[in-house]
């Protein structure tokens, strides 16, 4: 299992976020975060936002901690990069 977590340095509402990410599969990434209990409303593009609270969370369940610019980084790697305002592939929702 590949999946990262960079510090809780973007705020948002009130709070500091951390964003969480596969350098694998968005499957791979939805999987670790419903194991998490972090609901599928979270997932934005091409990553989970994630409130500083739970980071200790992710990263105890096996998330590597890296830099924000290392996020990117992996998402360009792996080809799961999907930036702002580009047209997204629609994905069916489960139930």
């Amino acid at each position: 299992m590949s999946v990262y977590i960079d510090p809780p340095n973007w705020p948002g509402h009130g709070r500091m976020w951390s964003h969480l990410v596969s350098d694998v599969s968005y499957a791979e990434l939805h999987a670790f975060a419903e194991s998490l209990g972090v609901p599928r409303r979270a997932f934005e593009r091409d990553h989970y936002d994630l409130p500083a609270q739970r980071y200790a969370d992710a990263v105890s369940a096996g998330a590597l901690e890296v830099s924000s610019r290392e996020v990117v980084r992996l998402l360009h790697g792996a080809g799961l990069r999907r930036r702002k305002g580009a047209v997204q592939p629609r994905v069916p929702r489960s139930s």
